[in-house]
């Protein structure tokens, strides 16, 4: 989804629906690059079997977003941009995309959970944001690994 709504407008409508955000840094953030791809991450999140979220950190600076911090406040939306989770960083890192390990794929619980799966499918993810944003990819290029908790999975009643 491109560019995301502002945090003001995500915050008021959050408001106007009767749910709260935790106070902190908070910002506002999707996962994937198709709205199939956000609603079965969106699943997973809310399901807890995915704690945890990768972006490439070329993207992020290619489109001037802040690198998440622990204790972070981030209300993930839907392909569409509506509010679907409130989530709280818990520990997170940038490293090159080859060093990351099993034990983080396991936690970002997509596919098999697999180490070869998150490469594979991370690997084709930012290949596509490496077009998008002019760059070649690489084994070596930053990634930021975000580990989080759920806070909140907002109903579908509370933003259709």
């Amino acid at each position: 989804m491109d560019p995301l709504p502002e945090l003001d407008a995500v915050l008021k409508q959050l408001r106007d629906r009767g749910v709260s955000i935790p106070a902190g840094n908070r910002t506002v953030t999707a996962y994937g690059d198709s709205p199939e791809m956000s609603a079965a991450l969106l699943r997973l999140i809310a399901s807890g079997q995915k704690r945890a979220g990768t972006a490439l950190v070329w993207a992020l600076e290619a489109d001037e977003e802040q690198h998440s911090q622990p204790g972070d406040i981030e209300i993930v939306l839907e392909f569409d941009g509506t509010p679907a989770i409130v989530t709280r960083i818990v520990e997170c890192e940038v490293v090159p995309f080859d060093t990351v390990t099993a034990a983080y794929a396991a936690i970002e619980g997509e596919g098999d959970g697999s180490l070869e799966y998150w490469r594979r499918t991370h690997w084709e993810f930012f290949g596509r944001e490496c077009t998008r944003i002019g760059r070649v990819p690489s084994r070596q290029m930053p990634v930021l690994c975000a580990i989080f908790e759920v806070v909140e999975v907002i109903a579908r009643s509370e933003h259709q």
